[in-house]
């Protein structure tokens, strides 16, 4: 691979979590899953990707995401969060805000709205990114701030909006071999020269459940290997108990499930990003890339409803914000300024289908809710479920 090369520090920095990896697999007696690798190598306190200081979004990042490429996204948005808050309470959680840069055009546009929520909670476990957040928030609503909180766990009881964009793709997967011989976990183990190799196990309890009856529904031949996120379907699920009345809205890049495990994608999702250049391999320099995989909506949506939870909308992101007026967002700005044609091309990025508008979708799922979400009127794929 040539990508470009870490300074020293960064470089210092990686070995530190490698040495901790390392030690994780030998008390492991040799092995770990990928789930842990993963979540060492994301979350592991002051090394982890998201837990260490440095820069992951825009231009100077590794990876830039809808809110950071324009103010429309969030703004379009609001459209929703506000119908939703209007429906159960004024509150709205926002789990893992990266920059900040969402909950800024959040309660800019929702103050426009005249539908600010009294509160507006961020949940993210990283100290550097929160202290990010609040450079964000005091630069862009400085007169908003009183309204956020941050938070260190979920609300043991929450009612209103929570909004999760591309929190799901970060959540800890296992990775599933489906051979001749039976379904095999592959995890992390170290090669003769003490590098990270991959190793494989009989899968056991959740995890071979969950692979038989992906098996079975999606007919997949001997070799085929992907990933199963148990993480982010315990995470769906434990809403069941803590969400009174409102919507969760995900937003992530993903499939429905016979998609996920269509049988050409035979190698599965597995995709990290290092400097805006995205491979497959986790290995490279943990702690210094991001580590994502795909989004299984089926799953999801499966949590969600064994722990009572209802749907209330799929679709793409294209066509939910085009339901909740990006595009009239648009208009209503002079169209001969240097502004309007940055602003068009991001969404037009956000909006076609060979860039993000297809890739990622938006799923809601709620309780109490009784009128059809307006972000879904049109072009909803629950069905496809």
């Amino acid at each position: 691979m040539n990508l470009p090369t870490p300074s020293p520090e960064a470089s210092a920095h990686s070995l530190t979590l490698v040495a901790a990896i390392v030690s994780e697999i030998g008390a492991g007696g040799g092995w770990i899953s990928f789930a842990r690798f993963m979540e060492m190598a994301l979350y592991q306190p002051g090394l982890g990707y998201y837990s260490a200081g440095a820069r992951k979004f825009g231009a100077a990042g590794d990876f830039v995401t809808a809110p950071e490429m324009t103010a429309y996204f969030g703004r379009a948005l609001a459209r929703q969060v506000a119908q939703v808050i209007a429906a159960s309470a004024p509150h709205v959680l926002e789990v893992g805000a990266g920059s900040g840069r969402l909950a800024a055009d959040l309660l800019l546009e929702l103050e426009r709205l005249d539908a600010l929520p009294e509160r507006y909670d961020i949940l993210d476990l990283s100290a550097d990114l929160r202290e990010r957040q609040q450079v964000t928030l005091v630069a862009a609503a400085p007169h908003l701030l009183a309204r956020v909180r941050w938070l260190d766990r979920l609300p043991e009881a929450f009612s209103g909006a929570v909004v999760a964009n591309e929190l799901l793709d970060a959540m800890p997967a296992h990775v599933v071999a489906w051979r001749e011989d039976g379904i095999f976990e592959r995890g992390v183990g170290l090669d003769d020269s003490g590098g990270f190799t991959w190793n494989e196990r009989p899968a056991s309890g959740a995890l071979l459940a969950a692979a038989e009856e992906i098996g079975r529904q999606c007919s997949l031949p001997p070799g085929y290997e992907s990933e199963i996120s148990l993480a982010a379907r315990a995470w769906a699920g434990e809403w069941g108990h803590r969400l009174q009345r409102g919507a969760l809205l995900l937003i992530d890049y993903g499939f429905p499930r016979r998609e996920f495990y269509h049988q050409q994608r035979g190698r599965g999702t597995l995709m990290c990003h290092y400097r805006h250049h995205s491979h497959p391999d986790p290995f490279y320099l943990p702690g210094l890339q991001d580590v994502t995989v795909h989004v299984d909506f089926t799953a999801i949506i499966a949590a969600a409803d064994a722990a009572g939870l209802d749907l209330l909308g799929y679709t793409s992101q294209g066509q939910f914000l085009l339901n909740c007026g990006i595009l009239d967002l648009l208009a209503a700005e002079p169209a001969d300024t240097t502004d309007y044609i940055r602003a068009a091309g991001a969404i037009n990025k956000l909006l076609m289908p060979h860039e993000m508008g297809e890739l990622f979708k938006v799923i809601a799922i709620g309780r109490g809710i009784d009128q059809p979400l307006c972000g879904f009127a049109s072009g909803d794929q629950s069905r496809r479920l």
